[in-house]
């Protein structure tokens, strides 16, 4: 990959997870590059329709056309049409937040959602994001299915979470993620309290086609007070027959066809 093409998709990855915007030295700073380097490309991105700025000499933060390009993804990957109505079904049976995620490449990505909560507390963040594979549990679901030295290297490429950024209890260290990984795989889904968002529970199952091979997770996320032990143990038989579901289900969708390429 070119240099000048790593650095724009680096600003673009930035960027989506600012909705609000970034200013120019807070961008150039975060991935070391130079001020005036990262101005140019910028104000390329500006003038191509996919940055603009809040206001004038403002914040920078990306348009509507990039999240239009991964809708219209996913629509034609059918993956949502295909996991809608399990998801439907098990928010409503729970009361709370299920979130669909797909791996592909070495990435975890959230990529539809149900929201079962109709009043008081709600946990809906957005889409599109990538999981921190050792905070959300979703990513250890998936890490499970595999061996650990796997597991330790697809984390460490993209680094562990700290506390300060994701919930106080984020794992934080090879010993810890083995821990989880090793609790994970003999419940046969992950629990996590506090790891990936502060005052948040969720628990998540691996999606496995019929040929073993992982297409992603189901994740079943709330505000703490609500997931009691008697609900977690009541929440978690549907949520791996949801993702025994989806499992049988994966072979309908293109994009879960190329994440098990």
């Amino acid at each position: 990959m070119s240099g000048v093409l790593e650095r724009t998709l680096g600003i673009l990855e930035l960027l989506a997870g600012r909705p609000e915007g970034l200013a120019l030295a807070v961008i150039a700073e975060r991935l070391g590059l130079p001020k005036s380097g990262c101005h140019r490309l910028l104000g390329e991105l500006v003038e191509a329709g996919w940055v603009r700025q809040t206001r004038e000499h403002g914040d920078y933060a990306l348009t509507m056309r990039l999240a239009s390009l991964g809708l219209a993804h996913l629509a034609a990957s059918g993956v949502v049409d295909v996991a809608q109505p399990f998801l439907d079904r098990l928010a409503e049976t729970t009361g709370e937040l299920v979130r669909l995620s797909v791996w592909s490449d070495g990435r975890l990505t959230w990529v539809a959602k149900a929201q079962g909560a109709r009043a008081g507390l709600r946990y809906d963040p957005d889409q599109g994001q990538e999981a921190r594979l050792s905070c959300s549990s979703s990513g250890l679901a998936v890490l499970s299915r595999m061996g650990d030295d796997e597991a330790l290297t697809l984390v460490a490429r993209q680094g562990f979470g700290a506390p300060a950024e994701y919930g106080p209890n984020a794992v934080s260290g090879p010993s810890d993620l083995l821990a989880a990984l090793a609790e994970t795989r003999a419940r046969g889904w992950s629990l996590t309290v506090e790891t990936f968002t502060p005052g948040m529970t969720a628990l998540a199952a691996p999606i496995v086609d019929l040929d073993g091979a992982v297409r992603g997770a189901v994740s079943i996320a709330g505000p703490c007070v609500r997931f009691t032990p008697e609900k977690i143990a009541a929440f978690a038989p549907r949520l791996l027959d949801t993702a025994a579901d989806l499992g049988r289900a994966a072979g309908a969708s293109a994009a879960f066809r190329a994440a098990a390429a």
